[in-house]
């Protein structure tokens, strides 16, 4: 595999301290072995390869799913468990310019219905896995930033079809959000999970429906022919179609077309021991909502039921023991000055993950041009529980030529152009984290 960060932001040091795992028991998965024939095989065993299997399979179809480690290892079991709207980092303007308004308002309708497709797997399921908040909360780290929140609250109305809910300043405190901010602007879609254990609820439904699930069962090489051959260390597999659901983890050359197609960046999270209900007085939080601020590398936050804080944030570009230590330090220090009453309270788990961004701030779920059979979903910008679990019902009709039975958006049907700089293309998140870094904006 060819990738663009060092060896060790794929290996287990990264995730070493996450809480996910922590909160349930995975199972002991088997390794591929031998050789193994399917209808489908899916590369990658998070939520996009996961609801695809599910559907996939509860439709008939013969489901092989890889995973190079285990289902939840990669961004699908570290990251801070928002399901909301989101996908894309393309504004409205951008949209608009770029596929046109009919299409940017169906971008919107699509960022709801993936909240709903999850929403469904979770119900249809009985997937036990916490959930917590009414909606999002977006709070203003300025007073001009929560200046728009009112005509924020219209667009609201109009893209979506529900009512936000706008707080100022001095109503915060009394909704239990005491902190540094200027406002608030709360969309009512939208929920928090564990999402460790939406992974293994996938991961039974897809079993019970018939898909074979191997862990610790990496593809080396995919071959293209009358059918596609993917090759492990320990199996070959031949499928009639394929599906690579690999995303921030993806490699430049499984398969080639992948190469600078995508863009990995950090998503930094620590996780607070249990609080007790005094300390959570004495900051002032007591909201179990999640919430994220407008900082250009957000800070995303929740208080769970079980008095944990969990914070999170974009940003870090080095991939090392060392880098690791940096970031923990930079979350740390903006988790104290956001919350200064806890600045005595430990911080025992923190992690980082990939996710993918596009060079045009869209996801992408459709082809794999050069090879027939095949389809891929990607890049959801920091927000693939709801949108990636969205994209694998998509795939899983687009894989067998099918018009997909959900909303398949014109915004995520234009296959993603190539950065420039090609394994160098993190340099192009430099001045812009560096910037952040320095503004604090």
């Amino acid at each position: 595999m060819r990738r663009i960060y060092p060896d060790h932001a794929y290996g287990e040091e990264p995730r070493a301290a996450c809480y996910w795992p922590t909160t349930a028991e995975a199972y002991d998965y088997p390794i591929a072995k031998g050789d193994l024939s399917c209808d489908v095989a899916i590369i990658g065993a998070g939520f996009t390869g996961l609801s695809a299997a599910i559907k996939l399979s509860e439709e008939g179809e013969n489901v092989i799913v890889l995973d190079a480690e285990f289902p939840g290892w990669g961004a699908s079991g570290r990251n801070g468990g928002f399901c909301c709207l989101g996908g894309a980092k393309a504004g409205d303007n951008a949209l608009a310019l770029m596929f046109g308004e009919p299409a940017r308002r169906e971008w919107r309708q699509a960022e709801a219905a993936a909240v709903e497709a999850a929403q469904n797997l979770i119900e249809t399921h009985g997937i036990s896995c916490d959930r917590h908040s009414e909606g999002e909360t977006l709070l203003a780290h300025t007073p001009e930033h929560a200046g728009t929140y009112e005509e924020e609250a219209r667009k609201i109305e109009r893209d979506y079809g529900v009512t936000a809910k706008v707080l100022a300043k001095e109503e915060l405190a009394q909704n239990g959000m005491n902190g540094p901010f200027y406002g608030a602007i709360t969309n009512p879609l939208g929920f928090a999970l564990n999402p460790f254990k939406y992974t293994l609820g996938l991961v039974k439904a897809a079993e019970k429906a018939g898909a074979r699930i191997y862990a610790k069962s990496p593809v080396q090489r995919i071959d293209h022919g009358v059918q596609i051959t993917l090759t492990t260390p320990k199996a070959t597999v031949k499928a009639k179609r394929l599906i690579v659901a690999t995303n921030g983890y993806s490699s430049d050359d499984l398969p080639k077309w992948m190469r600078g197609r995508y863009l990995p960046t950090q998503s930094n999270v620590i996780v607070t021991r249990q609080m007790s209900d005094e300390e959570l007085a004495e900051q002032g939080w007591t909201s179990n909502q999640m919430c994220f601020d407008d900082r250009t590398f957000m800070h995303y936050f929740r208080l769970m039921p079980n008095n944990r804080m969990l914070f999170g944030m974009r940003g870090g570009l080095r991939s090392s023991p060392a880098g690791d230590v940096a970031m923990h330090r930079r979350i740390r220090k903006d988790f104290q000055n956001m919350f200064p009453a806890w600045s005595h309270v430990e911080t025992p788990q923190s992690w980082h993950g990939l996710l993918s961004i596009a060079a045009d701030f869209t996801p992408y779920a459709g082809p794999i041009p050069e090879m027939k059979g095949a389809v891929t979903g990607l890049s959801y910008h920091g927000n693939g529980v709801s949108m990636a679990s969205h994209t694998g019902t998509l795939l899983a009709d687009l894989v067998r030529g099918r018009k997909p039975e959900g909303l398949y958006p014109k915004v995520m049907q234009r296959p993603p152009k190539r950065f420039a700089l090609g394994r160098f293309r993190r340099a192009f998140l430099w001045p812009v984290c560096g910037w952040a870094m320095l503004t604090g904006e």
